[in-house]
């Protein structure tokens, strides 16, 4: 059986702890990698529909599914199918650039040209506001 002492347990814990140190190694701006999206192809409206809603729920940060998945559920039923295409580019960017699209916080991230026009990310916008003061909850499944 191995034994240690309390004093070495708690040095061992402290140092698995890092201190709030990052634990990936640092960026390094001359790697630029990014996964390209998966090109779907003979996918039916319905099919897309439904695979935008699960896409829109399961983001990865919380603050991104409610945002998305009430506008899913708001929205989806009524595109035609140039707006799914939009919305399924749309979901292909990064999460919290979404999040800060959505919010108008261009401080943080800037808009780039592509979506300035966007009719869906004026939608999702409009909605982000949430004018009617409504408390915001993920829509059932």
């Amino acid at each position: 059986m191995l034994r240690i002492s309390r004093r070495q347990f708690s040095n061992t814990f402290r140092a698995s702890l890092n201190y709030g140190k990052p634990q990936n190694p640092a960026h390094n701006p001359n790697i630029d990698m990014k996964i390209e999206p998966v090109k779907r192809t003979g996918e039916t409206d319905d099919v897309k529909r439904a695979r935008l809603v699960y896409q829109s729920r399961k983001r990865g940060i919380l603050e991104s599914d409610l945002l998305l998945s009430r506008f899913a559920k708001k929205y989806l039923k009524s595109f035609n199918s140039a707006q799914l295409d939009e919305y399924d580019k749309l979901l292909d960017e990064a999460d919290w650039d979404i999040y800060y699209w959505a919010t108008k916080n261009y401080d943080v991230t800037p808009l780039p040209e592509k979506w300035k026009d966007s009719e869906i990310l004026k939608l999702l916008q409009a909605d982000a506001q949430n004018e009617e003061r409504e408390i915001l909850r993920m829509p059932e499944l």
